[in-house]
């Protein structure tokens, strides 16, 4: 259980930090010029940033507290706020149409809820 709860925290570790620095240093324009990027358009690029930041701190909360044993219920908390974000995600890419984007945050989201239910229960660090 333990293995596979850091497999999942490492996957969408990974996901966070590809979608935190695209949307942190990548331009604006360049963004929604690319599949999938076409909402960075209707937003502003503090937005954008700030989601990027927040993505890359999703990134570190997956995996710091519990790698060097600080605050490790950061994991599944982190993991409840990676639902949320992709919750928006889906609604976002949902009203825009594009309708692909939607089942892959949905595997996002339903990781995230592996991670958070694990790492409360079960597979938690404190147990």
């Amino acid at each position: 259980m333990n293995l596979a709860l850091w497999i999942a925290a490492g996957l969408l570790a990974a996901v966070a930090l590809t979608g935190g620095i695209s949307k942190t240093f990548i331009p604006k324009d360049t963004l929604a010029a690319h599949n999938g990027g076409g909402w960075t358009a209707d937003r502003s690029v503090t937005f954008v940033r700030t989601l990027g930041l927040v993505e890359l701190l999703a990134a570190a909360g997956l995996i710091l507290p519990a790698a060097v044993g600080v605050a490790p219920v950061l994991v599944p908390v982190t993991a409840v706020c990676w639902t949320l974000l992709m919750i928006g995600a889906m609604i976002t890419h949902g009203r825009r149409g594009e309708l692909a984007f939607v089942p892959l945050n949905l595997v996002y989201l339903l990781l995230a809820v592996v991670v958070a239910w694990g790492r409360f229960g079960p597979g938690s660090f404190t147990g």
